[in-house]
C-alpha cells in the first residue's frame, strides 16, 4: 500500500481549486489520468474511460497514434525546440497554405488563445482602427479582448459588452462590439453603425455547438466586405476537424483572416495565424519601427516536435473516406443521444455538428447564446456526472468524436447514454 496521499488530494495542495483550469468533476467522481491510448482514459485506479473530451479535441485521432508517437520520438532524437526556422514547421506551414482557402501566410504561436489574440492585433493594424465586434456566447480564448460575452448570465442590451473575468480592464469594454449569432439584421445594423471604428469582425463560424444559418455567414461575410473590416474566423475548433479545409471549406464562407490550434499540432501546444498576404505582412520585422509593425513572437513558436506531430495527423486526415467515417460515428452518437431524451420523456436539443455537439435540455431551438440560457443547468450537470458514474468522460458543454471511436464504444456510449438519461429523468421529474 503507497504511502502517498491520493493524487486528487494532492492536487488540491497545488492548484487553485485543486484543477488545471476550469473542468470540473463532480465531488467523489474526480479522476486523475494515468495514461490514454486511441478512445481510452485510464485513471490512477486503473479505471478506463470511454473519452469524448479528447483533450478538449485535439485528440482527432485518439491518444497515442502510432504515426504521431514515430513522428514524435524520431523528432525528439533530432532535438525539441531551436526558436529558428526548422524544416518541420515550413512543412506545417505549407500544408496549412494548401489546406486552408484564406490562407496565403501563416505565423504559429503556442495557444489558441494567442492565435485568437494575435489575429486581432493584425486585422487592427491593418484596418488602423480599435474595435472589434464580436457574438454573444462566442469563445476566443482567455486574453482580454475575448472574455467578453461569453457567458454572461444578464446579458446587456446589444452591443454592449460584459466582462466575463476579475482582471480585465474596464476600458477594454468600452473597445468591443457585441452582436448576436445568426441574427443577421442585428449584426448588420451595429456594423453599418460603427464600421468607421471597428478594426475587426472576430467569430466562430460554428458558434460552440450552435449550427450557422448559411444566410447568416454569407450576410456577415458581405457586410465586413461592404465596408472593409476583416473577417476574423476562430478555427480552433473546426480547423482540419469540420473538413480538411476546415468551416470555411465546410460552410463555404471564406473570411479574411483564420486562428487555428487543437488538431493542427497534434496534442502538442502549437496553434496558428493564417490569412491573406496583404494583412499579414504586418508581422514582417522589416517593419520594425513603424506603425505598421505588429511585434509578435514566442519561445516555442514553431516547436518541430508539435509540427510534426501535427503533419503526422494531418497526414493520416486526407487518406480516403476519412471524413466520411468520422461524421459517421458522430452521428451515431448524436441522433442515439436524441432518441434516447425522447424516449425518457426530456425536453431536450442534441445540437450540433456530428464531430462535435452536445446535449441542452431546453424545448427551444438552439440558435443564439440566448436559447442556450433557457436549457435546464441542474440536468446538464446531472447528465455529465451519471455519464462519468458510467465510465464515459465528456467536456461540460461538448462531445468530441474522434477516428479511434469504434462501432462498440459507440454501442457501449448509447447504453451509457441511455442509463444516464433515465437517472436524470428520475431526478428531475
Amino acid at each position: 500500500m503507497s504511502d502517498q496521499p491520493d493524487p486528487v488530494q494532492r492536487a488540491a495542495r497545488v492548484f487553485p481549486g485543486g484543477v488545471l483550469g476550469s473542468h470540473r468533476s463532480a465531488p467523489g467522481l474526480e479522476l486523475v489520468v494515468r495514461e490514454a491510448r486511441g478512445a481510452y482514459l485510464w485513471d490512477t485506479r486503473g479505471r478506463r474511460y470511454l473519452d469524448y473530451l479528447l483533450g478538449s479535441g485535439p485528440m482527432v485521432l485518439g491518444h497515442a497514434h502510432p504515426a504521431v508517437v514515430e513522428a514524435v520520438q524520431r523528432q525528439a532524437a533530432r532535438g525539441s525546440t531551436f526558436m529558428l526556422l526548422n524544416e518541420p514547421v515550413i512543412e506545417l506551414a505549407e500544408e496549412i497554405v494548401r489546406a486552408v482557402e484564406c490562407a496565403e501566410q501563416v505565423r504559429f504561436t503556442s495557444s489558441g488563445s494567442e492565435a485568437t489574440f494575435f489575429a486581432l492585433r493584425v486585422a487592427r493594424a491593418f484596418r488602423r482602427r480599435d474595435k472589434i465586434l464580436k457574438f454573444e456566447g462566442g469563445f476566443h480564448g482567455t486574453h482580454d479582448y475575448a472574455l467578453m460575452s461569453v457567458s454572461p448570465r444578464t446579458p446587456k442590451a446589444f452591443p454592449a459588452a460584459t466582462p466575463d473575468s476579475g482582471g480585465i480592464p474596464y476600458a477594454i469594454a468600452d473597445e468591443v462590439l457585441v452582436a448576436p449569432y445568426n441574427d443577421l439584421a442585428t449584426t448588420e445594423a451595429i456594423i453599418a453603425a460603427h464600421h468607421d471604428v471597428l478594426g475587426a469582425v472576430i467569430m466562430e463560424p460554428y458558434q460552440r455547438v450552435i449550427v450557422p444559418d448559411p444566410a447568416f455567414l454569407r450576410g456577415v461575410r458581405e457586410v465586413t466586405r461592404r465596408y472593409g473590416v476583416p473577417l476574423v474566423y476562430d478555427e480552433i475548433v473546426t480547423g482540419f476537424r469540420l473538413a480538411y479545409g476546415g468551416a470555411q471549406e465546410y460552410y463555404g464562407v471564406v473570411p479574411d483572416v483564420a486562428a487555428f490550434g487543437k488538431v493542427i499540432a497534434g496534442g502538442f501546444p502549437l496553434a496558428a495565424v493564417a490569412g491573406r498576404a496583404e494583412i499579414m505582412r504586418h508581422f514582417d520585422a522589416a517593419l520594425e519601427g513603424t506603425p505598421d509593425y505588429v511585434w509578435q513572437a514566442g519561445t516555442l513558436n514553431g516547436n518541430p516536435i508539435a509540427a510534426v506531430a501535427g503533419l503526422a495527423t494531418l497526414a493520416e486526415l486526407r487518406k480516403p473516406s476519412t471524413y466520411e467515417r468520422l461524421f459517421r460515428t458522430g452521428a451515431r452518437l448524436r441522433d442515439g443521444l436524441a432518441a434516447a431524451a425522447r424516449k425518457h420523456g426530456l425536453a431536450a436539443q442534441v445540437s450540433g455538428e456530428p464531430p462535435v455537439f452536445d446535449i441542452l435540455f431546453t424545448d427551444r431551438p438552439v440558435v443564439d447564446y440566448r436559447a442556450t440560457l433557457t436549457a435546464d443547468r441542474r440536468r446538464i450537470a446531472l447528465f455529465n456526472e451519471e455519464c462519468l458514474r458510467r465510465g464515459v468522460v465528456k467536456a461540460v458543454n461538448k462531445i468530441y468524436v474522434s477516428l479511434a471511436h469504434s462501432d462498440a464504444d459507440v454501442d457501449e456510449t448509447l447504453r451509457v447514454f441511455d442509463e444516464a438519461l433515465a437517472a436524470v429523468a428520475a431526478r428531475t421529474t
